[in-house]
């Protein structure tokens, strides 16, 4: 299993829950990367890709505002033209629609998927099922997202109107400000993710599977196809090869005959330790690209996506804008020793993961590019995954999710 964070790890559980003997290799040790800075949400209804219908006229826009919710560093913006063209074209109404619906199909039992590794793990005191406040400061910011909410109830997700006044008692400290709020009471919250990973890595382990920290530099191949991983702590045999590294998965599949589009959707947060005020559930404002979530550290205002190099330094003016967002959004905020981070979610064009076995190698399969699906599809996918390896049926078709889509 190639890949650390909340997705390798959660298929590194389910598979070592069949019985599989399995090594987790990562050069960084588990939940210490991407994982470690998400805005902490499974969310069931999150069906709605990155593209949708107009955005072709926002690209200049995105390459002219730096500090926006979505934006492109210009300088890297011919490298990036593939997926912008991808990205562009999944965004015609068609297209989301049945993106929609196959996202329909994979994200219902999200929740339901990590129940019997919370339970294993005794990690269930990480998770809290209190749902999310989707909010709206303008009659017009409304009006612009009921095409959203209506999208997700075409598809049975739970979308529940909030009057002003039962917004201000679920959350008083928001801002007076706002005028619109809906309820999505399905969405699960996380509290600590890196301790998630942490605590599924741990467990992995007393199953008696391992982990190890190494750079995987090459995969070999046998008569049969491949049959070990070379890292930079020597040769690992295997039987079967999982790629769940993120960001980084592109040239692993590269070297095994599979080609994608993939890109790193880069994301900054805040945390702040000692808010003052905070909000009892995660908090979602319309339109500006960042969640705030109470975590077991603080408050995490988290979110924005901006298209750049795996290489590129940080613009930590990004993570400033976010404190500043906070504070319009709870004004009784004390955002005093607040941390930053940055990290790379892995994307693809059509906001789908890749989820399913090589159509070069049978005994190689893949499981990356989940965006901002990450922790939420994180341990269905291990159970998917699982199935495939032990050749039984899949819950779902994952033809929507194969590698060669593209």
């Amino acid at each position: 299993m190639i890949g650390a964070g909340i997705v390798g790890t959660a298929c590194a559980c389910w598979l070592a829950r069949d019985g599989h003997a399995v090594t987790l290799v990562d050069r960084q040790a588990p939940g210490t990367a991407t994982s470690f800075g998400n805005a902490g949400a499974i969310s069931p209804g999150s069906i709605e890709p990155l593209g949708t219908p107009g955005m072709l006229w926002q690209v200049p826009g995105w390459l002219l505002d730096p500090l926006g919710p979505l934006t492109v560093r210009w300088r890297h913006a011919l490298r990036l033209a593939p997926f912008l063209t991808g990205l562009v074209r999944a965004s015609s109404p068609a297209r989301v629609a049945r993106i929609a619906a196959e996202l329909a199909t994979y994200l219902p039992d999200a929740l339901k998927a990590y129940e019997p590794l919370l339970a294993e793990s005794r990690l269930g005191h990480l998770v809290r099922r209190d749902g999310m406040l989707w909010v709206f400061d303008s009659d017009a910011a409304f009006a612009k997202g009921q095409a959203s909410i209506a999208l997700r109830r075409r598809y049975g997700v739970p979308v529940e109107n909030v009057t002003g006044d039962a917004m201000r008692q679920m959350e008083p400290a928001l801002a007076p400000d706002l005028r619109h709020a809906v309820f999505l009471p399905d969405v699960g919250r996380v509290v600590d993710p890196a301790g998630l990973v942490t605590g599924l890595a741990q467990h992995l382990q007393r199953r008696g599977g391992q982990v190890m920290r190494a750079a995987v530099h090459e995969v070999t191949f046998g008569s049969d196809g491949p049959d070990a991983i070379v890292t930079d702590r020597g040769t690992l045999p295997a039987d079967a090869i999982i790629v769940a590294a993120g960001a980084w998965s592109s040239t692993l599949a590269r070297r095994l005959g599979s080609v994608v589009p993939l890109e790193t959707e880069r994301g900054y947060h805040v945390t702040i330790p000692d808010p003052k005020v905070a909000p009892r559930r995660m908090i979602q404002p319309h339109g500006q690209g960042f969640l705030a979530t109470p975590m077991t550290m603080g408050l995490r205002v988290a979110g924005t996506v901006e298209l750049a190099s795996l290489e590129a330094a940080p613009d930590w003016r990004r993570a400033e804008v976010l404190l500043a967002k906070a504070r319009r959004l709870f004004p009784g905020i004390d955002t005093a020793n607040a941390t930053r981070w940055m990290g790379h979610r892995p994307s693809l064009p059509d906001s789908k993961p890749v989820i399913g076995r090589s159509p070069m190698h049978k005994n190689v399969f893949y499981a990356f590019g989940h965006g901002h699906l990450g922790l939420t599809g994180a341990a269905a996918t291990g159970r998917h995954i699982g199935d495939l390896v032990a050749g039984r049926p899949t819950a779902i078709d994952l033809k929507p999710f194969a590698i060669d889509r593209f």
